[in-house]
This record gives C-alpha cells, sequence and structure tokens, in this order.
C-alpha cells in the first residue's frame, strides 16, 4: 500500500472514528449545542466569558450553589477542548480574560461575527444511565455566539420584498426614525424604479441605509434594525449582497409592472438582491446553525432603553417579538435529539442587574417576563421550557446605603465607564411592568454604564449575579 493511500486510510478511520464518539456522545444526552445571542450592548461578550470561567474556575470564587452537580458534590472539572466547526471564528476566551485581568480592567471586544468555543465539563453521575457507563462522565458543550441582529432576520424568510419594504417603510416614517430617515426617502422616491440601475448609485443609497441603522441603533438606543447583518456584516462587508434597500413606495407603481420588471431595473434590481440576501445568507444560517441549537440564551438590556425613553423601550418589544417568532420548537428527545436536534430550553436574562440596587431585582425579572409573556404563552404551549433571570454575567458594583433626605436608601458604588470615576449613586427604581406614560413623565430610569471594577486573575472565578441559576437551567438536566 502507497504512503499516499496509508494516510488516506488513517484520516478515513479518523473521522469514522470522530463521527461514531460525536454520535454516541449524542445518544447517550453527553453533547449540547448551547446558542448565545443578544441585540448589541447587551453583553453576550462578558456573558460567555463568565460562563466559561465559571466552569472552568469553580471553587475559586463564590460557589455555583445553585447548580445541582456543586450543590451536591457532583462536579469534577471542565476545560476547553478543540471546536468541531474549525470554519467558524474561534471566541476568543483568552484576550477577554486578558483584558479583564489588567490593573485598570476593561470590558472585553464585542464579538461582530459568530464565533464558536467547546468545553469538556467532568462529573459524577447520579441517576442517568450513565452511571453504568463508567464512574465518571462527560459533557461537552459546545457555545456559539452570534449577533441578535441576525435573529431579527429569520421573519424575512416568510416575507416577499414588497412585504418587507411595506414594513420597513413605516417604521421609517415614524418616531423617532422619521426625523433622520425624512431626506433618505425622498431621494428614494425621487427615482425611476423602472429606470436603469446603476452599481454606483445602488451601492450609495445602501450605505446611507446602513447609516441610518448605525445612527438608530447607537445613537437613539433602538433595537428593530433589518437587515441585521448592514450593521454586523462578518465575512460579507462590502459585497453587493448587502448594496439593496427597502422601497416604501408600491403604492405608486402597478403590480404587473413590477412583476415583470428585470434586474436591470432600480426595483427590479432591488427585489432580486433582497431575495439573495434572504436564501443565501437568512436561510443558509438558518440551515447551518439555527436548526442545530439544542438551547438559547437571549440577552436583553433592559434598563438603556428605560433610559433612552418610551419610544427606544416600545422598539424593545417589538425587537423582542420578532425574535420570538424564531422559536416555533417542539419538545426534545433522545430519538429528535440523533437526527434533528431542536431548542427544548429558552432562557431570557435581563443583563447588568449589578447596575441596580438588589431589591429592584424582582422588578427587573418581573419587567422582562412582562416583555416576553405573549411568546411565552405560545412557547409554553408548544412545550418549550423557558426561564426569566435578572443577571450580572460580572458584577461591576457594589452595593451600600446611604442617607437621603432624612431616610436610608440602597445605593450602588462603581465606576463610570464614560470617565473612570468612582461614584456612589441610586439609580432609581425598576418599573415592574411594562411602563405607561406617568414613568416616563416623571424622568424614568437613571441608568449608568459601569466598567469592570476591580482587576481578577488568571485563574479566578469573575464575581456575578445568578450565573449559577443560569447552569442550572441550561445544564443542570444533563448532568444528573
Amino acid at each position: 500500500m502507497s504512503l499516499i493511500n496509508s494516510k488516506k486510510l488513517r484520516s478515513l478511520k479518523k473521522r469514522v472514528k470522530n463521527s461514531a464518539k460525536e454520535i454516541l456522545n449524542r445518544s447517550l444526552d453527553q453533547h449540547i449545542n448551547l446558542a448565545v445571542t443578544g441585540l448589541s450592548q447587551s453583553g453576550k461578550t462578558a456573558f460567555i466569558t463568565s460562563l466559561v470561567n465559571q466552569l472552568i474556575n469553580e471553587g475559586s470564587g463564590k460557589p455555583l450553589n445553585f447548580f445541582d452537580p456543586v450543590h451536591q458534590g457532583r462536579y469534577i472539572a471542565a476545560k476547553r477542548v478543540p471546536q468541531n466547526n474549525l470554519h467558524i471564528s474561534r471566541f476568543d476566551y483568552d484576550d477577554a480574560i486578558e483584558q479583564l485581568s489588567k490593573t485598570e480592567p476593561e470590558w472585553p471586544q464585542p464579538t461582530k461575527s459568530i464565533s464558536e468555543l467547546r468545553l469538556a465539563v467532568r462529573y459524577y453521575p447520579k441517576n442517568s444511565l450513565l452511571k453504568y457507563a463508567g464512574e465518571m462522565a462527560t459533557l461537552y458543550i459546545d457555545i456559539t455566539d452570534y449577533p441578535g441582529e441576525w435573529l431579527l432576520d429569520l421573519p424575512m424568510l416568510n416575507q416577499t420584498f414588497e412585504q418587507w419594504s411595506e414594513q420597513m417603510g413605516e417604521l421609517l416614517k415614524q418616531a423617532p426614525r422619521s426625523e433622520l430617515s425624512a431626506e433618505f426617502l425622498a431621494k428614494v422616491e425621487a427615482i425611476d424604479p423602472f429606470g436603469p440601475v446603476h452599481e454606483t448609485e445602488l451601492a450609495e443609497l445602501a450605505q446611507q441605509y446602513t447609516d441610518l441603522l448605525l445612527a438608530f441603533r447607537y445613537e437613539q438606543g433602538l433595537s428593530v434594525i433589518q437587515p441585521g447583518r448592514f450593521i454586523l456584516p462578518g465575512e460579507h462587508a462590502g459585497a453587493p449582497i448587502l448594496q439593496f434597500i427597502p422601497y416604501p413606495f408600491f403604492a405608486n407603481i402597478e403590480a404587473d409592472e413590477y412583476n415583470s420588471a428585470g434586474q436591470d431595473t432600480f426595483i427590479g434590481m432591488l427585489r432580486a438582491r433582497y431575495l439573495e440576501y434572504r436564501e443565501r445568507i437568512v436561510r443558509q444560517f438558518y440551515k447551518q446553525h439555527f436548526v442545530k441549537f439544542d438551547r438559547q440564551i437571549v440577552l436583553a438590556d433592559c434598563l438603556t432603553p428605560l433610559n433612552n425613553g418610551s419610544e427606544a423601550f416600545n422598539d424593545l418589544q417589538q425587537a423582542i417579538s420578532l425574535i420570538m417568532e424564531s422559536f416555533a420548537y417542539g419538545k426534545s428527545n433522545l430519538i429528535t435529539r440523533l437526527f434533528s436536534p431542536k431548542i427544548d430550553k429558552l432562557l431570557f436574562a435581563a443583563t447588568k442587574a449589578d447596575h441596580v440596587t438588589a431589591e429592584q431585582h424582582g422588578n427587573l425579572t418581573s419587567l422582562i417576563e412582562q416583555l416576553v409573556f405573549k411568546a411565552k404563552k405560545s412557547l409554553s404551549f408548544d412545550a418549550i421550557k423557558m426561564k426569566t433571570l435578572a443577571i450580572a454575567a460580572i458584577k461591576t458594583t457594589e452595593q451600600g446605603q446611604s442617607e437621603y433626605q432624612g431616610k436610608i436608601i440602597n445605593v450602588l458604588r462603581g465606576k463610570r465607564l464614560d470617565n473612570q470615576k468612582l461614584i456612589t449613586l441610586y439609580p432609581g427604581a425598576v418599573p415592574a411592568k411594562l411602563p405607561k406614560n406617568e414613568f416616563w413623565q416623571e424622568g424614568g430610569f437613571n441608568y449608568i454604564a459601569f466598567k469592570p471594577y476591580t482587576a481578577i486573575s488568571q485563574h479566578q472565578a469573575l464575581a456575578n449575579i445568578r450565573m449559577d441559576q443560569v447552569l442550572q437551567f441550561l445544564l443542570g438536566d444533563k448532568m444528573k
């Protein structure tokens, strides 16, 4: 046998062995695909860093008392292992920990595309069939990080270009977007939809639309951003597939003329690129990644929209409704896990709980519960287990008390993110229900962004709020 054929045979045996091992892990329920998403600035990178950090450094910080394997003394250890999908970027855990370990710690750089990390968690099984297969068991966890803006695109799979354009047009014409959108909409309306299309003109319009989306997100604090990859393009940056815009003026054109418009016309090219984006990018993400997830965490920053006003908060509510449309799944079981894994647990976490005082955590949990209430009823009917929590993946403040107008009140102490000054403040009360007009009229909420407070060592567990409850909900039943 030649050397080349021998190498091919060894490679084939290795692939078959790895594939058989993967199937065995899934059949013994020793593998889980855990997806983490959230809209920009919700704290995805901090969350994944903390989740991995808690498992790797368990015992080097506050005990994970609500995580059964730890509470029952069955947890052994966790370590990072090479990921399976070599074509996906690796989540840079080392860099994140390095940033948090500086003398003046910094927030890790946010991820702008999809990334992955794999953990092997060793434990003593208690009640499952695994205890008969050996004294110890290993749960392999594939953690996938992807932008929440990408998830907002999934409803586009059920929309024609006309339907999507109409929906986006309604948003662009409403406050607070309308003031920034007026000039752009006037320019689009003045274009002959059946005139010849010019690549440079379309590229310029797409860039103007992208600039609007960026302003909506980062200046106005809005959450409904479509297409999501316009502001987080990943590997598609600069590609013509991202150079299209909505056309909110279908009332001005004849349906027959539109249906027969070729790709050499302005409207025909918009439609063609929308369909290409929908099929090649959105549907491919669904097929390659989304349908393979077993469990999903959606992170939501409720505090910044509370601070930005009623329009920003209402937009967050609409974004959550769009996101929840994507979770039309039934309950997972052993058989379906082998052939067609489906999301069977969904955690909605209100992040930055350390930015409010402890007695407000219940209100923050109640608020996120209210935001997902309608969707939760639907999902509960489909037997998906859902949970809402108020968490801080990385705790940045200390709780204290202060006297104000003769009364003792709870306050926070931490370093401001903008100027790094150490401050003490009472941020205000979080509404337990969806806020009404009186809340906004009374001044809303006083949100201050904090930076990491104290540095950690490389092998120290990060201070957090309720990450043990997160682990229990997502992994507890897999480590029995």
